[in-house]
């Protein structure tokens, strides 16, 4: 019997790898097997070139074949897998490919060790498989979880929230926070329909942008906007890769700087309209497909309808409050504030005027030019009244062409005949315009004062009526419900007037103090003192009139007169041995709180020939101390001028000693009632040695005013006070008699200056 031939291991071994590789070659997953730690490539199966877009034999060719088909972003947490795995550990990854073609692929590979005698690692087989398909369809349904989610969330919102704002607000942050979007912004379209202004946003902080600008019809911008289409065209605009369009607004760079690759924008619907758009930010490259608008665009329904019944809401309480002409408040809400207002008034113990103001004959207007036309005059009579009444004033139409205006903290009948005068006559000074063609109006006003003339809302509005009615019967422009407050305020408007003249044909004066060194009895410079010389009644007392400046606002121009006259007059006064004058010039507070208040000082010395180091301002402290931060500015500005500066009527305000030794001033002046009872009373005695002593702590000069007796010079010398002024030295003088004092009591002496 013949024996069969013996076949070798060997051979054995090669038809089983055969048998291996036919079976592989069947398989749609790539068959690989990698040497370790050589990295050779032993065996890659046919199905690579479908699965890596590389045919066997391009794969089987280095280990950098596959390695460098990795995605940039998933490349170092594979490749450390893989480095595990030539230790012994399995090899388990999904991961990203980009193809040779371009195209990105999901890869799932599994492999396991292989290893010699001695456990070593000698061999790396496995498979890897597309799972492309899969992980789409897992991020699609990941998607629509996520947006269900933040639909669900806003919709539990929209049924609790009653506010426009809180609305928008919540919606931005469920769908960063549950949604995952990163950013999102959500604009209204202002009432010009031009721009965009953002409502509410999450996820930009700190850089928020404020506002789309929608660009001009027909602009070629348009296309790459998605926000402006979205508005625009009222329909979903997406742009799935934002890197490869031009960032046309800062949203889109903001954006793109922060790494967001996808962008949906929905607008937002009121009432048939476009109101504004939700621009949403997705950091995945082709976010938003068909599935993904359809539900967004539900989400944009859902929050459209929520604003319409809010906006419908807010018509209703805006029509039970409001004037629907003006968008002032109505009688009702009128006398709930005033009630409020009258509560603090109570508390405070100030008061508070309600005037009810008639435009006169307003029937003939509808009549002549039409019920339109008048509607737009009572518009803007009322952006009139607003913009020219105090920042307190409240505000309210209460009949047809009647207003009603409550001023809060005013001080007596004058004050509040001024304010309503600068109010009312100041918007009834221009002429309205109706079609082409300009109309005058009148108004008549009733005033009535808490507490005197009522202590409630509506008694209060009754009685100013009723003044209103008295003032039409008798054709006067103001009246009040006491008759005795319409004769001061006739008084006060009748010195108004006065000081207006006098302001205009230059009737003021300045008469000049001195002030003397309490050290060697020289004269140091003058105090410029404003005096009214009234054709009619002669010089009017300070006291008198200068509150009626303030009042009124004229105190601006006589200030900036006041500087430049006195340094214009003393530019003749020299000592026989010569030497400049130091002369000292009051300012108002509301010479100090005028934003230009630093200019005018300026402009005041300009070409007069004369330093600035020869003025001094004197300001009261609690002039200073009023706004504190930005009057250390301008009086700064003022001191680099030159100029120097001394608080006036130091004692009687308040002040922290921390602010005082930053206040860029010169001198103290101590107040004139501290120093008229300070050898009478210790308590005077003690404040004025503290302010003396406390100044030149800080390297300041004292000035004690109002200095009558020798005894009073004598204790100022004793406890080291610069400079003296006051009658016991002399009387305020006119300007013809400054010369032949300096001469009388300078000697000859040179003048000495009291600032260092």
């Amino acid at each position: 019997m013949t024996e069969e031939p013996k076949v070798s291991a060997k051979a054995r071994l090669d038809e089983l790898l055969e048998r291996v590789r036919a079976i592989a070659s069947t398989l749609p997953d790539v068959v690989w097997s990698v040497a370790v730690p050589s990295h050779k490539i032993i065996y890659v199966s046919p199905a690579a070139e479908a699965v890596f877009g590389k045919t066997d034999e391009q794969m089987s060719k280095s280990f950098s074949e596959w390695s460098d088909l990795l995605h940039p972003d998933d490349r170092g947490r594979v490749l450390e897998k893989w480095e595990h795995a030539t230790h012994g550990a399995p090899f388990e990854a999904e991961y990203r490919i980009v193809t040779p073609q371009g195209g990105m692929r999901w890869i799932q590979t599994k492999g396991r060790c292989a290893t010699d005698a001695d456990g070593d690692v000698v061999r790396i087989d496995g498979m890897a498989r597309d799972v492309t398909e899969r992980r789409e369809h897992e991020e699609r349904i990941s998607h629509l979880t996520r947006i269900r989610s933040v639909l669900s969330g806003i919709n539990s919102i929209i049924v609790r929230v009653r506010e426009r704002e809180d609305l928008l607000r919540e919606t931005c942050r469920i769908a960063v926070e549950q949604g995952g979007f990163g950013m999102v912004w959500i604009g209204l379209l202002d009432a010009g329909g031009r721009e965009v202004k953002v409502a509410a946003h999450h996820g930009f902080a700190p850089d928020v942008p404020g506002e789309l600008k929608l660009p001009a019809g027909g602009s070629t911008e348009l296309q790459d906007r998605a926000g402006c289409r979205a508005i625009l065209d009222g329909i979903p605009v997406i742009v799935n890769d934002l890197a490869r369009v031009h960032p046309h607004n800062e949203l889109r760079r903001l954006a793109v700087k922060r790494g967001y690759r996808s962008v949906i924008a929905l607008p937002l619907i009121e009432s048939g309209a476009t109101a504004g758009v939700m621009i949403m930010y997705a950091k995945e490259i082709d976010f938003f497909n068909a599935d993904e608008v359809k539900l967004l665009s539900e989400l944009a329904g859902d929050i459209s309808l929520a604003l319409e019944h809010i906006g419908i809401e807010e018509r209703l309480k805006f029509l039970a409050n409001y004037d629907p002409l003006t968008g002032l408040p109505n009688r009702a809400l009128m006398h709930e504030r005033l009630t409020q207002r009258l509560a603090a008034a109570r508390q405070k113990q100030v008061h508070t005027a309600v005037a009810v103001a008639d435009v006169k004959r307003f029937r003939l207007v509808n009549e002549t030019f039409g019920r339109h036309a008048g509607d737009r005059v009572l518009r803007e009579l009322a952006q009139r009244l607003r913009a020219h009444g105090p920042e307190s004033l409240e505000l309210a139409r209460v009949s047809p062409d009647s207003f009603a205006l409550v001023l809060t903290g005013t001080r007596d009948a004058a004050d509040i005949a001024t304010t309503l005068e600068r109010c009312v006559g100041g918007a009834l000074a221009a002429p309205f315009l109706i079609d082409g063609e300009e109309i005058r109006i009148a108004m008549t006003t009733g005033v009535a004062v808490f507490p005197p003339d009522g202590d409630d809302a509506e008694v209060l509005f009754r009685n100013a009526e009723a003044a209103l009615k008295r003032a039409k019967r008798a054709g006067d422009r103001i009246l009040f419900y006491q008759p005795e407050m319409n004769a001061r305020v006739a008084e006060t408007l009748i010195l108004e007037n006065r000081l207006r003249r006098a302001v205009q044909e230059e009737q003021f004066v300045l008469h000049y103090q001195p002030k003397i060194s309490a050290v060697s009895g020289r004269i140091t410079g003058l105090e410029a003192l404003i005096r009214w010389l009234d054709p009619g009644a002669g010089l009017v007392p300070p006291g008198k009139f200068i509150p009626v400046l303030e009042e009124t606002g004229m105190i601006l121009d006589v200030g900036t007169w006041a500087i430049r006259k006195a340094l214009i007059e003393s530019r003749n006064w020299r000592l026989t041995r010569g030497g400049p004058l130091r002369i000292a010039v009051n300012v108002s507070a509301i010479q100090l709180r005028q934003r230009d208040f630093v200019d005018t000082v300026k402009r005041s010395i300009d070409g007069l020939g004369i330093a600035a180091t020869h003025l001094d301002l004197e300001l009261t402290e609690s002039m200073v101390m009023e706004d504190i931060e930005e009057n250390v500015r301008k009086l700064q500005a003022v001191r680099d001028m030159g100029v120097n500066v001394a608080v006036d009527d130091f004692g009687t305000g308040y002040s922290s000693l921390a602010y005082l030794a930053k206040l860029p001033v010169n001198a103290l002046k101590i107040d004139r009632t501290f120093v008229d009872t300070m050898t009478r009373n210790p308590h005077s005695m003690t404040l004025v040695s503290t302010i003396i002593s406390l100044a030149h702590a800080l390297d300041l000069k004292v000035i004690a005013e109002g200095v009558e007796s020798e005894e009073q010079a004598k204790l100022l010398r004793l406890l080291k006070c610069d400079e003296l002024q006051g009658y016991l030295f002399s009387k305020p003088l006119a300007p013809g008699e400054v010369q032949d004092f300096l001469m009388s009591r300078g000697g000859g002496t040179q003048v000495e200056s009291w600032i260092a």
